[in-house]
């Protein structure tokens, strides 16, 4: 099942965007899940590279590659049971908001997981709320 941003089946990330908030709903319970999702990683590799004095020297090399985003279903325990025991055609993924930083990101998804108090009823899947955000990394730029 593909990922779905305003009623429109999303292929591919806008450029600018570092990460997404969204909704999983189970199409038979109706259970949900809020969560966010990195589109992109960053992978360290190290090469030895030998110096004009002839000494060997490991060069740290960081590149960015793409996240396992298209294939994501959350990282909720019991979502990821009932996604492999129902299958994930019974399963609705929805980017609800898309993010240019982490921080925005995670502000996004606790703002999210508040207002629709998901520690309060059994209608979510969601088992607690982590975030840590400094807000100079919020104010005037949501």
């Amino acid at each position: 099942m593909t990922w779905h941003y305003q009623n429109t089946p999303v292929e591919t990330l806008p450029e600018e965007c570092i990460g997404f908030v969204y909704l999983i709903t189970n199409n038979l319970s109706g259970r949900k899940y809020i969560g966010k999702k990195l589109a992109k990683f960053s992978k360290t590799t190290y090469k030895t590279v030998k110096q004009k004095n002839g000494i060997k020297k490991k060069k740290k090399i960081r590149t960015k590659i793409d996240s396992d985003w298209r294939e994501y279903y959350g990282s909720s325990e019991n979502l990821t049971v009932d996604v492999n025991t129902l299958g994930t055609e019974n399963f609705t993924r929805e980017i609800l908001y898309y993010c240019t930083s982490k921080a925005q990101c995670s502000y996004i998804e606790a703002r999210e997981q508040f207002d629709r108090k998901v520690l309060e009823s059994a209608d979510y899947y969601n088992g607690h709320i982590s975030v840590r955000v400094h807000g100079s990394h919020i104010i005037n730029k949501i």
